[in-house]
């Protein structure tokens, strides 16, 4: 399961949603929006999706998981919008019989997520100036500038 989310989840829901008696291992990952990037004091972060491809890359990196890894089960959820220092970006949560393949899709999921899903990242900073970055999905940072407009 992938879904966009536009507002704070909690995560306790998501997890149990996973439970199974086959499972020996549950690894999860959160993403959380730091205060700091490249030397620069950051305030805030908004997120923007272009959510109807997301989704759909996103089943298949979770479907790759399966298929890579033998787990049991995935899910993932990215937020968009504006997030502040501290709140959590993206969770991930992988259930398998044994921890090791657990940590390998956590990594994939997470990993691939980040290459593949077209997510814009705008970072405001304190001061007023902000950037879009890692638009790693996008051929060039030029490119990255040219969907959003200038800096």
């Amino acid at each position: 399961m992938f879904k966009f989310a536009a507002e704070k989840f909690e995560i306790d829901p998501l997890k149990k949603s996973l439970e199974d008696d086959r499972a020996g291992a549950v690894v999860c990952f959160e993403g959380i929006v730091r205060n700091r990037n490249e030397g620069k004091a950051v305030v805030t972060l908004e997120y923007e999706a272009y959510e109807t491809l997301g989704q759909t890359e996103a089943e298949n990196i979770l479907d790759e998981a399966h298929t890579r890894f033998g787990i049991l089960d995935a899910l993932c959820v990215h937020r968009v919008g504006e997030l502040k220092v501290g709140e959590m970006a993206v969770f991930v949560a992988v259930t398998s019989a044994h921890r090791h393949e657990a940590y390998l899709a956590s990594r994939y999921i997470i990993d691939e997520i980040k290459t593949r899903l077209p997510i814009w990242k705008k970072e405001t900073y304190e001061g007023g100036s902000s950037d879009w970055v890692n638009c790693q999905h996008l051929s060039s940072a030029s490119a990255c500038e040219a969907s959003h407009g200038s800096k």
